[in-house]
């Protein structure tokens, strides 16, 4: 009896917890090799097929960490002729920010079996690595004007799922979900126009801007469909391209909003725009007000720490973007057609969420149900969260963002 021993090791240019977000859960189909994927005992065990090979595998997890970023796992079925099959997986930090993933395995077989299953292994360790570092975020900035500023993962697919921020926030408030949605899709978080490295139009911003925008980053990525996933002001973007562009969209998301200002009166829009344009006319910059926008959109329970990063997110805009996003979302062009709404709908809000409150969102859902003939519409709340679900409780908004983009049927390009 022979024994092997694999180690793969390989560096990438992100920080440990990114890669880790990336690879931590044991089922997931982030691994270029594997065709399909499913979960056994809770998680416990995994159950695959790779691309060509209509061999049945089955791994069983034996230790995790989240705390050091590692797991061990034992091979139950599917590779014949070994007498043991033992790997582990982990990531850990450099000092640069960047991270060293370390992958190793030990066969026992004897001497000409271990060899192969050695040799096969190495390549999948390899490739699997390759993989990571290509799903890791990256910054693309698209040139043509206005430009605009995305941070995109993933590998290359014909359905790209797309992040959309809210009045006050920007691309970065997504860096939590992009790695989830990489796992499934090319996926990338859009700063809109004037926010971040984003430029304003030359011309005061319309829904039917942001929509083009839509389309010309679903021509830059090669994507022929679109999962948008929008936060109060992007979900009332998200909503308004389903009306327009509904057989683009394989799915869409909607947290903290949807119908926007497109069902309020004309006195309400203009109190809305009035009440937060009265601190631009008064000289003041979002910087000077975000405190107070701060104690509107957290929960009661935020941490220092969220709180400090809604402030930051929205000490950043300028007072021409805050302005121009606030024309743009109090002309709304239409009221919504829910019928049109075909594609599978999550939506989402936080417990505490005083602007897109539980029973408002709840009531949307309803209609959709009742509107839309084909749409698979879900309805969660977000506990303990406020407006910015998605940053206050990641852990419970990805759980949710995980389930429905494994329902998403994705075609790969055949590009690596």
């Amino acid at each position: 009896m022979a024994r092997r021993e694999i180690h793969i090791h390989g560096q990438v240019l992100a920080s440990a917890d990114v890669v880790w977000a990336i690879a931590r859960d044991f089922c997931a189909h982030w691994h270029p090799a594997i065709d399909k994927i499913m979960a056994e005992q809770n998680g416990a065990v995994r159950r695959f097929t790779v691309k060509g090979d209509d061999t049945i595998y089955r791994e069983r997890l034996n230790y995790f960490s989240d705390s050091d970023r590692t797991y061990s796992y034992s091979h139950i079925e599917g590779i014949s002729g070994i007498a043991s099959y033992v790997a582990s997986f982990s990531v850990s930090a450099n000092d640069d920010n960047t991270s060293q993933i370390n992958w190793r395995a030990t066969i026992e077989a004897d001497e000409t079996r271990a060899k192969e299953v050695a040799e096969g292994t190495d390549a999948i360790f390899q490739i699997g690595i390759d993989a990571l570092c290509k799903l890791v975020p990256h910054n693309v900035i698209l040139h043509d004007e206005p430009a605009l500023a995305l941070t995109v993962a993933g590998q290359h697919s014909k359905t790209l799922c797309l992040f959309l921020h809210g009045i006050g926030g920007g691309r970065g408030n997504w860096d939590r979900q992009l790695p989830i949605a990489a796992q499934y899709m090319k996926s990338a978080a859009l700063d809109l126009r004037g926010y971040g490295d984003s430029q304003l139009g030359p011309s005061p911003s319309t829904v039917d801007d942001y929509c083009d925008d839509i389309l010309r980053v679903m021509h830059q990525l090669n994507a022929e469909r679109v999962v948008l996933c929008g936060l109060s002001y992007g979900s009332w973007i998200a909503t308004s391209f389903a009306m327009r562009h509904c057989s683009k969209l394989a799915g869409i998301i909607l947290a903290g909003g949807c119908t926007g200002m497109s069902e309020a009166s004309v006195e309400e829009r203009e109190t809305f725009r009035a009440t937060r344009e009265g601190p631009l006319n008064e000289g003041k910059s979002p910087k000077d007000f975000a405190p107070a926008v701060v104690n509107v959109i957290a929960s009661p329970n935020a941490s220092e720490n969220i709180r400090q990063e809604l402030h930051d997110s929205m000490a950043t805009i300028s007072s021409a973007t805050y302005r121009d996003a606030l024309q743009c979302f109090t002309q709304p062009k239409e009221i919504f057609e829910f019928s049109k709404l075909t594609m599978p709908v999550l939506l989402m809000t936080g417990e505490f969420d005083r602007l897109a409150k539980p029973a408002e969102i709840r009531a949307v859902a309803a209609r959709i149900h009742s509107n839309a003939q084909n749409a698979n519409v879900q309805f969660e709340i977000i506990s303990g969260a406020g407006h910015v679900c998605n940053v206050e409780q990641p852990a419970a908004f990805n759980a949710l963002l995980n389930a429905f983009l494994k329902t998403i049927p994705v075609e790969k390009h055949d590009v690596v």
